[in-house]
């Protein structure tokens, strides 16, 4: 088995990956829809070995159970991402060389997001809100649906199916229930029978409420990329206190938008006013196209002119000598001429 360099939580070190032909086992890796894209590419899997093409997805999901204040064990589910160098690299484990020197980085994320592109397959894609339905025959349709599309895109290639066993795990999951109510209208039919129906609004509801966590100025403050972004922008400068609440708001909502679709990215930056935050940036555009104008050009000096041109093969001394007082100077030819005798 391949060896890989990987940063996950701690209380995760101890989960046994199981990465046999077992498509069943309860602690592997699972292949699901990007919450962003809905693009579900994924490797070779001959021999359900985590490869280097295998890890370097960010389609795939590992299920574990950290353990909570309590001490009781809770479902959740971490996203793998691959940091590949730009140029061919290794890791050094002790006496070992690892060929791969991508790094896998193992985040939790929540489940509501990957729910989203599972719960579009089945629904209209013309904005009609559908029926409200069971979640078991909500989750074996759309892990059909999934299977089926995957497989008549994958062109008789089987790494780029998405496996229904692994749509059907992923969604048997606890914390997956529990995420359903968040993304969807809830009915309760009976005291036995709850019915559901995917909801776009409450999606954007939902996400709102991360975009106000992730917004608070204890939040930001720890990242230093988003401080240094805001300090660019003119944003932290005293008297802009409103727009400084404005641009931590939107740098929030872009982190969220990394795991949502396109169209409910847009809903969820409709969903507030930024209009004073854009005029500002609009502002420190139309100052730097104004002093892009004001700039002066700098030309080369054009060479001064003189009264008289110089005669083609004549320096400068000479014409220095020729300007110069001769007055009471004697001839060079007086030099030359015979002495008259006394």
């Amino acid at each position: 088995m391949a060896t890989h360099v990987a940063i996950l939580p701690s209380d995760a070190l101890d989960v046994p990956i199981d990465v046999s032909s077992d498509s069943k086992a309860e602690n592997r890796f699972l292949r699901l829809p990007h919450p962003r894209t809905g693009e579900h590419c994924v490797p070779n899997v001959e021999t359900q070995t985590l490869s280097a093409s295998y890890a370097g997805l960010a389609s795939l999901f590992l299920p574990y159970h950290p353990q909570g204040n309590d001490g009781s064990r809770r479902d959740a589910i971490l996203e793998v991402q691959a940091v590949a160098p730009t140029n061919p690299r290794s890791w050094f484990i002790g006496q070992e060389v690892v060929a791969d020197g991508k790094l896998l980085v193992m985040t939790a994320i929540d489940p509501a997001f990957l729910l989203i592109p599972i719960l579009q397959s089945v629904y209209p894609e013309n904005g009609e809100l559908g029926k409200f339905r069971p979640a078991d025959e909500i989750f074996d349709d759309a892990a059909a649906n999934l299977e089926q599309s995957s497989t008549s895109a994958a062109d008789k290639d089987v790494s780029l199916i998405i496996s229904k066993d692994d749509v059907l795990q992923f969604t048997s999951m606890e914390c997956c229930k529990t995420a359903l109510k968040r993304v969807c209208d809830v009915k309760e039919i009976t005291e036995d029978i709850t019915v559901y129906r995917f909801s776009p609004q409450r999606v954007v509801e939902y996400v709102r409420l991360k975009v106000a966590r992730l917004s608070a100025p204890e939040m930001v403050d720890v990242s230093r990329t988003m401080v240094r972004n805001l300090a660019g922008d003119g944003l932290m400068d005293d008297g802009k206190e409103q727009l400084l609440e404005l641009g931590r708001v939107r740098a929030a909502c872009d982190l969220v938008a990394q795991y949502l679709p396109t169209a409910m990215r847009s809903s969820l930056t409709a969903s507030y006013d930024f209009t004073p935050l854009d005029a500002h940036f609009k502002s420190i555009e139309d100052e730097k196209a104004a002093l892009a104008v004001k700039k002066p050009v700098k030309t080369k000096l054009a060479p001064a002119a003189t009264d008289k041109k110089r005669k083609p093969g004549t320096s400068q001394g000479v014409e220095k000598l020729k300007k110069a007082n001769t007055g009471g100077m004697a001839k060079l030819s007086t030099f030359f001429t015979k002495k008259v005798p006394a």
